[in-house]
């Protein structure tokens, strides 16, 4: 009985102590600087794949790199006619959708992972976890959730399957991934999975800056702690250059 619970056993034991494999991920930019000339960047994701007691590459796995942040609570609103007049009629509110999501995978993700997986990790535009505020029913969530993520995606803010992960010899990975003009300022994070068989062995991040230089930064900072002074000095200006107008006009006749 014992060398039967014993026999039993051992295969536990032995897979608990397998270890499994490491990943070592890094960006081209830990911090980019947003300024007045910034047309978008395009952000390198590369790394290694570390394989425990000198073991061979394994040549099966797979590698899926998930670009995103910062987090902000969104208001989606609906629009219908009424009286002949188009008008906000209903809305819904989210409290965490990322300014940005990008996905880049060695393969389509849904054929690297199951949709639960896929669920788990935030895999794909579908899976993203946009906490709704609101208990409506599930079809109106549904709806509206497939409208913001379709208005991100318009915007150049969220995509996914438009970006692929090179993987050289099973050791070596990289990815590109292209960032807007328009991006918030915030903490990004690059999340990197190793995939295979459907499960994910490993996973790991990389944290990114992305904040605004110069003039922009100082702009920024200012209505953001100063927001009344900031509010009548543009207004201020705004006065001025319009007085200043007026009077260029009324010389020149």
């Amino acid at each position: 009985m014992r060398r039967a619970l014993a026999l039993l056993i051992a295969p536990l034991l032995i897979g608990a102590t397998v270890e499994k494999p490491r990943l070592v991920p890094d960006v081209s930019q830990r911090r980019i600087e947003i300024a007045y000339s910034f047309t978008g960047a395009e952000l390198l994701l590369f790394g290694a794949i570390l394989y425990p007691g000198g073991r061979a590459p394994d040549r099966d796995a797979d590698i899926a790199v998930v670009l995103k942040g910062p987090a902000e609570p969104i208001v989606v609103r609906e629009k219908a006619k009424v009286a002949g007049i188009w008008i906000n009629h209903d809305s819904a509110r989210f409290r965490t959708v990322p300014a940005f999501y990008a996905l880049a995978a060695s393969r389509p993700i849904e054929r690297l992972v199951d949709k639960r997986t896929a669920a788990i990790y935030e895999l794909g535009l579908g899976n993203i976890q946009l906490s709704p505020a609101s208990a409506a029913d599930p079809a109106v969530h549904s709806r509206f959730e497939a409208g913001l993520v379709d208005l991100k995606r318009r915007g150049g803010f969220f995509g996914d399957g438009a970006n692929r992960v090179e993987i050289t010899d099973g050791v070596l990975y990289r990815a590109r991934i292209s960032i807007p003009a328009r991006v918030p300022v915030g903490r990004y994070t690059a999340e990197t999975f190793l995939i295979r068989d459907g499960r994910v062995l490993a996973a790991a991040v990389r944290p990114i800056e992305i904040d605004k230089s110069g003039l922009e930064r100082f702009v920024a900072t200012a209505a953001r702690r100063w927001s009344l002074a900031y509010g009548l000095a543009a207004v201020a200006i705004s006065l001025l250059f319009g007085w200043a107008a007026g009077w260029l006009f009324g010389r020149l006749r």
